[in-house]
């Protein structure tokens, strides 16, 4: 198994951990971006995410996917959106292997730090991201808005 940084070529490979993702979420139906987006999203003049692969000789078995984010009180802030490795591999040290290489990125790119989220019925990577001291936030509300909200909301204010 080798870590390496994602690539274009890569990215159906990663689209197809996505929607493996998105199932075992129990949200496929929420997965909007598609292959294309995320060729564009990630290689196009001013790419929005990287992403390192976990890989054997059957091909990409596992992603980290990060990008960079500012917080007023830290300053550059490496978030992991996501870890995904496939289900006949977990278990097997690919997760680590592939937080490790996203936690030396952070420092390598002079981040103060790194954020990421997980949902709370998600005991199994709550233990992993436990075994490495993370500090796990209650207090914090997540708020979204999806762009058709968006638009709807900004042409109400225009009249």
């Amino acid at each position: 198994m080798i870590i390496r940084k994602g690539q274009q070529k890569d990215i159906p490979r990663v689209f197809e951990l996505v929607m493996e993702l998105a199932e075992y979420e129990r949200a496929p139906h929420e997965v909007t971006n598609s292959i294309k987006q995320m060729e564009q999203d990630g290689f196009g003049e001013n790419p929005l995410f990287g992403f390192f692969v976990a890989e054997d000789e059957d091909g990409i078995q596992g992603i980290s996917l990060y990008y960079y984010r500012y917080s007023t009180w830290k300053g550059k802030r490496l978030y992991l959106e996501d870890i995904i490795v496939t289900e006949s591999k977990r278990s097997k040290g690919l997760g680590k292997a592939l937080f490790d290489a996203t936690m030396k990125q952070a420092i390598e790119a002079a981040c103060t730090g790194m954020m990421w989220q997980v949902l709370d019925w998600n005991k199994p990577a709550i233990a992993f991201y436990q075994s490495y001291g993370s500090k796990l936030d209650n207090e914090w509300v997540n708020c979204h808005l999806e762009a058709s909200q968006v638009k709807e909301l900004l042409n109400k204010n225009k009249t």
